[in-house]
């Protein structure tokens, strides 16, 4: 009797504690918050670009369920870390949000839990990510080409001209290091690859895709730059019979920390680093190196400092295209590192305009034109001094330089891991030019 008594008494004291669980928890709480539909997402997007989004579905589901919403401000921030990043996200507490998830059942949870921690512009996307993709909206998946090492296959851009469009993403297991733009122009002598690519199977794996368009060999492989992703594959091409060519600058960084940046590389793709190994270019230029092959003209120049040592871009004369590597950026905000000169890369970029190229590719994103470029490289970078400049002249000091409003570039991937980096290292640099 005793145990009965305490059970029912423990039963009704407990229902005014009661805490409610599954469906119940969902039912109240689709009750408290504001629910939206595709339409209106698709409406709130188109009238702010900039809106923020915040998926909170685990990585891995998004990996195997087709990625993420496409959207300029798309925060993949799973429920269980929500409370606690949530800062680092939302500037003020007014500032608009839209959380999702897959079938709409942790979304509004998360929904209701920002509404009771003070956040009032809160909105959950109640068909989920699935209604939308099944919808045929714009995704942004992990891998557009999950049965192959490449994160897309190539694309062709000219008539011979063709390009494998790398992730916006930083270098990744998940990626296999392709978040650059692995390009390839075929002559009727040989083929000339712009970027070895990040490890010897990533390059191999390019290299069967070429086979696919073409019976040419690769003769010759131009390196952009001294990045990770440029050259690390440089051994598979070796082994090919092709030449590596790079400027004397990028040469003189790949020998004095290759081995880092080869270390670094095996720590992050593991297994799939397999093979790779740092290697010794075959040819070394300083301004200019011109490849005449089956009746194509194509010029590896040096234009002058800019996003890193030894930046060279290919230029074709005849069909008036220009590969630029990181030279140029649009669909991404372009990456300020430590050995950036950002002054010097406002001259370069005259050189770059003066060639006059009708088409560009650039080192991360599609092919595009110039006035597209110029607008997310040339005018960041006027801008971003320029406010700095300000900073400077009314003795201003670092703190000021993370708070200059880059909102103009927030659609960029890539803008929340490097607008503050990027305003940090500029004002380093200005400090003492």
């Amino acid at each position: 009797m005793i145990g009965l008594f305490a059970l029912v008494f423990w039963s009704k004291a407990s229902r005014a504690d009661y805490i409610p669980v599954g469906p119940e928890l969902l039912r109240q709480v689709q009750a408290e918050i504001i629910n939206i539909d595709t339409a209106e997402l698709k409406r709130r997007l188109e009238q702010d670009p900039n809106l923020t989004l915040i998926d909170v579905r685990n990585p891995n589901e998004i990996n195997q369920f087709g990625g993420t919403i496409d959207a300029a401000q798309n925060v993949i921030l799973p429920r269980g870390w929500l409370e606690f990043r949530i800062g680092e996200i939302l500037r003020s507490y007014d500032q608009p949000v839209v959380l999702y998830c897959g079938i709409n059942q942790r979304s509004p949870v998360a929904a209701k839990t920002l509404m009771d921690m003070g956040y009032s512009n809160v909105s959950n996307y109640a068909d989920g990510f699935f209604a939308w993709r099944d919808a045929n909206l714009p995704v942004d998946a992990p891998d557009f080409a999950p049965s192959s090492m490449l994160y897309r296959l190539p694309q062709q851009v000219t008539k011979n001209i063709w390009s494998a469009i790398g992730a916006t993403a930083p270098p990744s297991y998940e990626n296999s290091g392709h978040n650059n733009n692995l390009s390839f122009i075929i002559t009727e002598e040989g083929v000339v690859v712009m970027n070895a690519s990040d490890n010897y199977l990533l390059a191999k794996t390019l290299h069967e895709e070429i086979k696919k368009i073409t019976d040419q060999p690769v003769k010759y492989v131009v390196l952009e730059n001294a990045q990770g992703h440029a050259m690390l594959g440089s051994n598979y091409w070796q082994e090919q019979g092709a030449k590596i060519v790079v400027h004397r600058l990028a040469a003189e960084v790949i020998e004095d920390h290759g081995a880092d940046v080869l270390k670094q590389m095996q720590n992050g793709r593991r297994d799939k680093s397999l093979g790779t190994q740092l290697v010794k270019p075959d040819i070394i230029f300083d301004n200019e190196w011109i490849i005449e092959l089956g009746g194509e003209q194509i010029e590896a120049r040096y234009l002058g400092p800019a996003h890193g040592p030894g930046d060279i871009v290919l230029w074709l004369p005849q069909q008036e295209l220009v590969i630029t590597g990181d030279l140029a950026f649009h669909e991404r905000l372009l990456p300020v590192f430590e050995d950036t000169d950002t002054a010097g890369w406002l001259e370069t970029w005259n050189n770059l305009e003066s060639l006059g190229a009708k088409i560009v590719i650039p080192g991360h994103g599609g092919p595009t034109v110039i006035s597209e470029v110029r607008k997310y490289t040339l005018d960041y970078l006027v801008y971003m001094r320029q406010e700095v400049a300000k900073i400077l002249e009314e003795m201003g000091g670092l703190e000021e330089a993370y708070e200059i409003d880059q909102s103009a570039f927030a659609q960029l991937d890539t803008f929340r891991e490097l607008a503050r980096i990027n305003a940090d290292r500029i004002f380093r640099a200005m400090e003492f030019e």
